[in-house]
């Protein structure tokens, strides 16, 4: 009887254990590993192995991670939002490679009330992004790098050529907001699919403007077709670009027409050239450790370290969500969504991150540079 006595009260301390212990916490990681925007979602998906290898644990409670392909397509990255939100039940949403794909996942995230970290560019839903965040750069700020540079250049004339998607959109505003302050003088604006295999016919329309530059708003492999469509018709002019450019593929598709393109960028494109002091050198060469330890080469794109930084901006929220709840319950979700616009002058790779509630972008100027594409390799250009 005692005895009996003395195993039912160990069951129920067991009991108690389990009821109490906490579960994993929960991403959910959704990239295009497909499609024409997998040239950047490729190495997003890298860098999220990076920062996992990098750190895989918060106060103790393992980090559980699932990945989802949606092959370049709201659509299906929606779906995929909708399928980890409500049959994975995860505590946070990170991605997605392409900006229409992650504001239709931003969509998801304040339906569902799951907090989000986008790696692209976002438009806040109307009423602002309560769930969501983006880890890049403010796209304003992405082309006013390029746009200062214009001018110290004395760049008069601009021809836009970019995506006809959301992208396009937000890099033609920064563009148009720099001609009517006078900065810039616009002469021609052309559009183009991701999907496109030629721009040949918009080439010919920014040609017959004469530009003493041009402004590119497309990404990754597509960013390459307006430069060697107006490179063959015989340019001669300057190109400039956005961070969207800054990956393996732009190189190898642009090739010698590419070469001498000026494009804004975060520091961790030249971390081994900034000054011991900068804030952006130890944390970016941790990131490259990383990244070569989790995929056995050495990181060559811009596009892994915005994964990177998104997984740090989540580690450090999670740190104080833990606090107040458990993973796996609208409780912590609420509460790592509430850290998370909390963040302040968290270093990344990319930026230093300061976030507010219902602000879209937590870094500032601080976290672009300029870059020149010289013998198909980036080079610092201040």
């Amino acid at each position: 009887m005692r005895m009996m006595v003395m195993v039912a009260a160990m069951a129920a301390g067991v009991a108690m254990m389990a009821g109490t212990a906490r579960a994993d916490i929960t991403v959910g990681f959704v990239t295009s590993l497909s499609g024409p925007g997998s040239s950047i979602g490729i190495p997003y998906g890298k860098g999220i192995d990076a920062a996992d290898e990098y750190v895989g644990s918060v106060g103790g409670q393992k980090i559980k991670l699932i990945r989802l392909d949606d092959g370049s397509d709201p659509s299906t990255a929606t779906r995929d939002a909708r399928k980890l939100i409500e049959e994975d039940k995860v505590d946070i949403l990170i991605g997605t490679a392409t900006t229409p794909s992650s504001i239709a996942m931003v969509a998801v995230a304040d339906e569902l009330k799951v907090p989000m970290i986008s790696v692209s560019p976002i438009k806040a839903p109307p009423g602002g992004a309560a769930w969501a965040i983006s880890i890049v750069q403010p796209p304003p700020f992405m082309v006013s790098v390029p746009v200062d540079r214009m001018v110290h250049d004395g760049v008069k004339t601009v021809g836009f050529i970019g995506f006809s998607d959301a992208w396009g959109d937000l890099v033609y505003s920064g563009a148009k907001k720099a001609a009517d302050a006078g900065r810039i003088k616009l002469v021609a604006t052309e559009r183009y699919a991701r999907t496109d295999t030629s721009v040949t016919g918009q080439a010919v329309k920014i040609l017959a403007a004469r530009p003493d530059a041009v402004l590119i708003g497309g990404s990754g492999t597509q960013g390459a077709l307006p430069i060697l469509a107006l490179t063959q018709l015989g340019y001669k002019g300057k190109f400039y670009g956005t961070p969207a450019l800054l990956n393996a593929d732009f190189i190898r598709v642009g090739g010698k027409a590419a070469e001498g393109i000026l494009v804004s960028g975060g520091p961790v494109l030249v971390a081994e050239q900034l000054p011991d002091t900068h804030y952006a050198k130890k944390i970016s060469l941790a990131f490259r450790a990383a990244y070569q330890k989790a995929t056995g080469k050495a990181s060559t794109d811009a596009f892994s370290p915005y994964a990177f930084d998104a997984w740090l901006l989540f580690v450090d929220a999670a740190k104080h969500a833990l606090e107040k709840a458990q993973p796996g319950t609208p409780a912590f979700r609420a509460a790592l969504k509430d850290a998370i616009f909390a963040t302040r002058d968290l270093d990344g790779t990319n930026g230093i991150y300061n976030c507010h509630p219902g602000k879209v972008f937590c870094s500032d100027q601080r976290g672009l540079i300029l870059v020149r594409l010289v013998k198909g390799k980036w080079q610092y250009a201040p």
